[in-house]
C-alpha cells in the first residue's frame, strides 16, 4: 500500500513523502534543517524514517535544503546526472547515487520510474511510484506537456499535479516582463487550463486522488485550479485537493 503527504508545495519550499511499508522516500527538500524537522513531526515522521531522498532538479525550492539534511543524517540521494553536476560542489559527504532519468528503479518497497519534464534546470525529473498494485503519479514544474508526460502518468491511481499560475492573473501580475515569459514558457510551469488538458488526454479512469500542487500565492488562486480540474474531469471540487505552501498535505492512501 502506497502513504503519501506533503511537507509543503510552494515557491517558497517544497517536499513530497512516499512511503510503502517500511520504505519512506522524501521528494525534494526545500526547507532548512529546522523546518523540515518540524514539518516531518507534524507528519508523524523523523530522519530515521527515511530510506532516501529524491531529487527532481537543482533549484533552490526543491533542492536548497536536501544536502545538509541527507549530509547530518546519512540519508542516501538519488538524483539525474545533470543535476548532480548543477549540485556537485554541495555534496560532500553525501552518498549520492546517479539515476538513469529513463530507467526504472528500486528502492526497498518501491519500484521508482524517472521521466524527463521540459524545465529551466540542468536535467529535469518527474518520478511515478509502484509498489505493483498502486501508482502515484508527480508532476511539477514542468513548462509544457509532452507526449511522454501523457503516456508515463496514464491510468495512474494518484496524481500530484502543478497548477502554478493563472493565465489572466501572470499577465496582470507586476512581475518583471522577463519573468513573467519564463513562467509561461516552455520551461517554465504549468498553467490551469494546460493541467486540465493533460487530465482530459490522459486515462484517468483508475484516478483516486488528484492534488493541485505547486500554487503560485500571487499568480493564482486555490479556487481557480480547482475549477479547471473538476471541470477536465467533470466531479465537483470537492474531490480534488490542493497541496499548500504552510502546510502541505496530510497523508493519503488508496482504498
Amino acid at each position: 500500500m502506497i502513504r503519501f503527504a506533503s511537507l509543503g508545495s510552494g515557491s517558497a519550499g517544497n517536499a513530497l513523502l512516499v512511503e510503502s511499508d517500511a520504505t519512506c522516500l522524501m521528494v525534494d527538500c526545500g526547507f532548512g534543517q529546522r523546518e523540515t524537522l518540524r514539518r516531518l513531526a507534524r507528519l508523524g515522521r523523523c530522519p530515521e524514517d527515511l530510506t532516501g531522498i529524491l531529487v527532481t532538479h537543482e533549484h533552490g525550492d526543491h533542492a536548497g535544503g536536501v544536502f545538509p539534511f541527507a549530509r547530518r543524517h546519512g540519508i542516501p540521494v538519488w538524483l539525474s546526472h545533470g543535476t548532480f553536476a548543477a549540485c556537485e560542489s554541495a555534496t560532500g559527504g553525501v552518498d549520492v547515487r546517479i539515476v538513469d532519468s529513463h530507467r526504472r528503479f528500486h528502492v526497498d518497497a518501491l519500484e521508482i520510474q524517472p521521466y524527463p519534464v521540459p524545465h529551466d534546470a540542468r536535467e529535469p525529473i518527474q518520478f511515478v511510484f509502484s509498489d505493483g498494485n498502486w501508482r502515484l503519479g508527480l508532476l511539477t514544474d514542468a513548462g509544457e506537456i509532452t507526449q511522454h508526460i501523457r503516456e508515463v502518468l496514464s491510468g495512474v491511481d494518484a496524481l500530484i499535479l502543478e497548477c502554478n499560475h493563472d493565465a489572466d492573473l501572470l499577465a496582470a501580475s507586476n512581475y518583471p516582463v522577463s519573468l513573467r515569459r519564463r513562467i509561461a514558457g516552455r520551461l517554465g510551469h504549468l498553467e490551469n487550463s494546460v493541467a486540465a488538458d493533460l487530465l482530459r488526454d490522459i486515462d484517468c479512469s483508475r484516478l483516486q486522488h488528484l492534488v493541485a500542487a505547486h500554487l503560485s500565492e500571487s499568480n493564482n488562486r486555490p479556487a481557480l485550479a480547482l475549477q479547471a480540474l473538476s471541470a477536465a474531469l467533470d466531479c465537483a471540487d470537492e474531490q480534488i485537493d490542493t497541496a499548500c505552501q504552510a502546510e502541505g498535505f496530510a497523508w493519503r492512501q488508496f482504498t
